[in-house]
């Protein structure tokens, strides 16, 4: 019986020369004329990287979507919305793909999110700027469930590899004492934890059982998350 040949990785030194010169060059005109190699080496690979995932993401985070549509699915579009930014760019230079809850309706949604980028490349879990709403249940829990939250921000697995990140509140959040023992939790603003790797792991072909092993190590965090939000993790 002959060996078997390696899986090929999704995404390539192509995808990475793709998305440097996109920063150099982002202008409407060269994207047009450099769309092939959009399709090519960023979305084609994106896509399928996306639908083989979807079975594994079930095993660890079943109510959890890998959608694989051009529009309207997991990964996000490469256009940015320029209407609220100085930054006119049309273009993102970075490759989005996020994995959000079944009942999420965007970005701000509980999710895992996957980035890649010639600059950076990292996993994410949690809650990305969530609205007040969702804010005061994340907090109430963390207030009412202080040892679930500390079993889940201080799990070995997960404080080993990921880094909660974002802004916080100077002071306590309006109807939290300001004697909390978890008061620098309480005064968040996001919940989202991010990990870094090296862009030779997206080169790996590997790489998507890197993805699920480290979405994994998220476990206890997102089911804190789920419970504050009253919404099923499995």
């Amino acid at each position: 019986m002959k060996p078997q040949k390696p899986a090929p990785a999704y995404f390539t030194q192509a995808t990475f020369t793709f998305l440097t010169e996109l920063s150099r060059s982002n202008e409407r005109e060269w994207f047009n004329d450099n769309k092939q190699r959009y399709e090519e080496y960023v979305r084609s690979p994106a896509l399928a990287f996306i639908e083989d995932i979807a079975p594994e993401l079930q095993l660890i985070a079943p109510r959890f979507l890998a959608v694989p549509k051009k529009v309207g699915g997991s990964l996000m579009r490469v256009y940015r919305d320029t209407r609220f930014s100085k930054d006119k760019t049309p273009y993102k230079t970075n490759i989005g793909i996020q994995f959000r809850h079944e009942v999420g309706k965007n970005v701000h949604s509980p999710g895992y999110y996957l980035h890649i980028a010639p600059q950076e490349c990292f996993f994410g879990v949690g809650i990305w700027r969530p609205d007040s709403t969702t804010l005061g249940q994340i907090r109430e829990a963390i207030r009412d469930k202080g040892d679930k939250w500390l079993a889940a921000r201080d799990d070995s697995d997960f404080a080993q590899h990921y880094a909660l990140r974002g802004e916080s509140l100077k002071n306590a959040p309006r109807g939290f004492a300001k004697d909390h023992p978890l008061l620098e939790d309480l005064k968040r603003k996001n919940f989202i934890a991010n990990e870094h790797f090296p862009r030779e792991q997206v080169l790996s072909a590997d790489f998507l059982r890197d993805t699920i092993t480290h979405f994994e190590y998220a476990t206890r965090y997102m089911q804190f998350l789920c419970g504050a939000l009253d919404v099923r993790f499995d």
